[in-house]
């Protein structure tokens, strides 16, 4: 017997022995640790069926714009997991965005999923340093710790499916995943398809470049008045 042949049976006995273990584990349970486990279980669905009626409380499982920019910092104080899509109804993957985030927000209630316009709130825009539409923000317990910017991490094109989007989110655990982080769905299934690939100077709109900071001037000293701005603790939450 080699070498290799000498570790594979290795192997396979301390496999077989770890299996025997289990096994009688299971056998010598009585009815007094199956009453525990079923316990621990019941407990545990109690306690997800509350945290469920809160998430639902505060509207997860929606996606809805947010009425106004102040907003924001009420949802990152009441939701743990925040997706958050800055967009502008001039530019046409904001609404692809928003069509795949619509079936998400239903799927992760355990996620706040919600958008904001680009155009209607410059202070956020200037502190989270959004610069291309569409940009999907992921906050966690208050802090900024992903952005999706654009579709170059989707593919680059418009018709990347709404479980690439999803894989890409979950990268942070923003949302709970079941599937394989380490490699796209859409290589998993090992699809080859075309892709229409589309220049990123039609697409992801700059926002220097089309000036709407500097279109949203005019009125920022009126919406400065209705957001507060941010406390040394609201700074440090964020990140900034």
């Amino acid at each position: 017997m080699n070498s290799v042949e000498q570790n594979l049976l290795h192997v396979t006995k301390a496999i077989e022995k770890q299996v025997d273990t289990v096994i009688e584990q299971i056998e010598n349970l009585d009815t007094t640790d199956l009453e525990q486990i079923r316990k621990n279980r019941v407990k545990e669905l109690k306690k997800y069926e509350e945290q469920k009626r809160i998430w639902l409380q505060n509207d997860h499982g929606k996606y809805e714009e947010l009425p106004e920019e102040k907003c924001f910092f009420d949802v990152i104080k009441k939701s743990d997991n925040v997706v958050l899509h800055f967009y502008r109804d001039a530019t046409p993957r904001c609404a692809i965005v928003d069509m795949h985030l619509k079936i998400l927000a239903p799927r992760h209630i355990e996620t706040k999923f919600t958008k904001l316009n680009a155009e209607k709130c410059p202070f956020l825009v200037e502190k989270l340093k959004i610069k291309v539409l569409p940009s999907i923000v992921l906050i966690q317990n208050g802090i900024m710790i992903d952005k999706i910017i654009g579709f170059t991490q989707l593919g680059n094109t418009d018709d990347f499916t709404t479980e690439l989007l999803e894989w890409r989110i979950a990268q942070n655990s923003i949302i709970k995943y079941d599937g394989d982080l380490s490699t796209p769905p859409d290589q998993q299934r090992n699809k080859k398809g075309s892709k229409k690939i589309r220049s990123r100077d039609d697409d992801d709109l700059d926002i220097e470049e089309y000036g709407i900071l500097a279109e949203s001037a005019k009125s920022e000293a009126n919406i400065r008045n209705d957001v507060p701005e941010l406390t040394p603790e609201e700074a440090a939450e964020l990140g900034l």
